[in-house]
């Protein structure tokens, strides 16, 4: 009764059914993974926003890469506000995460002839792209900053097109080794997203919010809903495989039920 799964309809539909289902699995795994390095990243990022503030020459050095167990480590440093070398990076969003603006990047010279860029936070683009922005001015003399230590962006770690031809003064990425050309000095590898400074000066750029590090995203759920997926295909072979035979068992029998029609011609004979 079943010599019908040999047909070329049902051929078809039970290969797709056996590539469906590992492919359903190994998609299950993938949001699995997603879920578990997402958690991972948040226990790091928690950690290090808890864990107490050192100097930042403590944990980079010109050249350096920071660390992964050392990113979003609070860190301090003294010295004074280079203005005349800040820049303003491109296409940033603030902390509504839809108006789109720049973020202020002075170096900050440090007293062993080195410097550590930070970000001292977001302002609004403004209607002339072409032109550099009006920015808060950097509190001048002796300034100690404290704030997040982040890794150098490049376009690899950030997905950002590092664009050339930019106007003055203007950079899209933020980035040690090429910053440090322009300063013409050693710069400490990564650099500082600002939380707060002593003195604070005045009105300044819209600080850059901590990441939230207690959302999981919907990972989880997406894994369980692929391996349930996967379940789901054999199931629903079998249903309609035990349709189908219901389906021609009946037509046999209607079939086998209905008298069959003898020919006017045949019968006046």
């Amino acid at each position: 009764m079943y010599r019908f799964l040999l047909t070329r309809q049902w051929v078809i539909l039970t290969l797709i059914a056996l590539a469906l289902i590992p492919t359903m699995i190994r998609l299950g795994f993938w949001q699995l993974h997603r879920h578990e390095h997402r958690v991972a990243q948040n226990q790091l990022i928690g950690d290090s926003l808890a864990a107490p503030a050192v100097a930042v020459d403590k944990l980079t050095s010109p050249g350096r890469t920071v660390a992964r167990d050392n990113t979003w480590r609070t860190v301090t440093a003294t010295g004074t506000y280079d203005t005349a070398h800040e820049v303003v990076v491109r296409q940033r969003t603030g902390s509504d995460e839809q108006s789109i603006g720049y973020f202020v990047l002075t170096p900050l010279l440090l007293p062993d002839d080195r410097a550590v860029l930070v970000n001292r936070g977001w302002i609004p683009a403004g209607t002339d792209l072409t032109v550099f922005p009006k920015v808060p001015a950097a509190p001048s003399g002796k300034v100690t900053v404290t704030g997040r230590l982040m890794p150098d962006e490049t376009t690899g770690n950030s997905g950002i097109k590092d664009k050339q031809g930019l106007p003055p003064r203007q950079v899209s990425l933020i980035n040690s080794e090429q910053r440090a050309k322009s300063l013409g000095r050693p710069v400490l590898g990564g650099y500082i997203e600002l939380t707060s400074s002593s003195p604070k000066g005045d009105k300044q750029p819209q600080p850059v919010p901590a990441p939230n590090h207690s959302d999981i995203g919907p990972h989880m759920a997406y894994a369980v809903q692929w391996w349930l997926f996967s379940a789901g295909v054999p199931i629903g072979w079998v249903v309609l495989a035990r349709r189908e035979r219901r389906d021609r068992i009946a037509e046999a029998a209607k079939a086998a039920a209905t008298p069959e029609k003898v020919p006017a011609a045949a019968t006046a004979e």
